[in-house]
């Protein structure tokens, strides 16, 4: 099969799942080329939706950032309050008081999807999270993101944090480009903590051919959602849909 012939049957399905279903304004898709940037595919991208859990991979992009001009290490331990235990799950369920390394976090957040974990990282680099969003906010407009605004970094509901299909594509190609062997990281499919094995929420990773990464969503205002990034033949897509009506469909929508 041609490397065009296999990448573009997966547009073809998405299009199909969009237009059966009444297209509410949270349904949206993009796919692009990682190497041209060019878009292959596209429903609503610039239709502002709620970023539910694909904002972890905004906070994951910035502890990889501060990695790297060594304003953190793998190593660091970072303290757990008692804002960050009281966040709704999915999460590891830490005790404030405590710690957890940038190393574990990193697993938590891609793995698990940690919403706790998730207000440590950010209470331990800006101090609070309101700072580290607004923090988030900036990185996201230095690569481009025009229309995300970010308000956590979980991405647990709150109405005036926004973002579109295109600008998480736009983040998705950012962290795989500027962060190579970070983002292998994605292709983890377990981490223990405190001796239990937590498994990715990512079901792709398991059975799509190519498949490496990237991130799930879900919250009720915005459906289930899923950044992928997959490789066949040296040629790298990068995928986002936005409001699907169940895991599987969301899932589907890129087999």
């Amino acid at each position: 099969m041609s490397k065009k012939r296999m990448f573009f049957k997966i547009p073809l399905f998405l299009l199909l799942i969009l237009f059966t279903n009444d297209l509410f304004a949270k349904k949206a898709a993009i796919i692009i080329d990682f190497d041209t940037q060019k878009t292959l595919f596209e429903v609503n991208a610039n239709t502002l939706n709620f970023p539910a859990s694909l904002t972890k991979i905004m906070t994951l992009y910035i502890i990889f950032d501060y990695l790297d001009k060594n304003k953190l290490s793998l190593k660091t331990k970072m303290k757990v309050s008692n804002v960050a235990t009281s966040r709704s799950p999915s999460k590891l369920y830490l005790e404030a008081g405590t710690f957890i390394t940038v190393e574990n976090a990193i697993m938590a957040l891609i793995i698990k999807s940690a919403n706790d974990v998730a207000t440590v990282v950010a209470e331990h680099i800006s101090g609070t999270e309101r700072k580290f969003a607004k923090l988030m906010t900036n990185y996201a407009l230095k690569i481009g993101m025009k229309k995300t605004t970010f308000k956590n970094a979980s991405g647990l509901p709150n109405r005036a944090q926004l973002t579109t299909a295109r600008d998480i594509s736009i983040l998705s190609y950012n962290l795989i480009s500027n962060f190579p062997e970070k983002y292998k990281l994605f292709k983890t499919e377990k981490f223990v903590w405190k001796g239990k094995t937590y498994k990715t929420h990512n079901r792709l990773m398991q059975s799509y051919k190519g498949a490496d990464g990237i991130k799930t969503g879900y919250i009720n205002d915005s459906g289930f959602q899923l950044a992928f990034s997959a490789v066949r033949n040296d040629k790298r897509l990068i995928g986002v849909y936005f409001g699907g009506d169940t895991g599987k469909q969301r899932d589907q929508s890129f087999s």
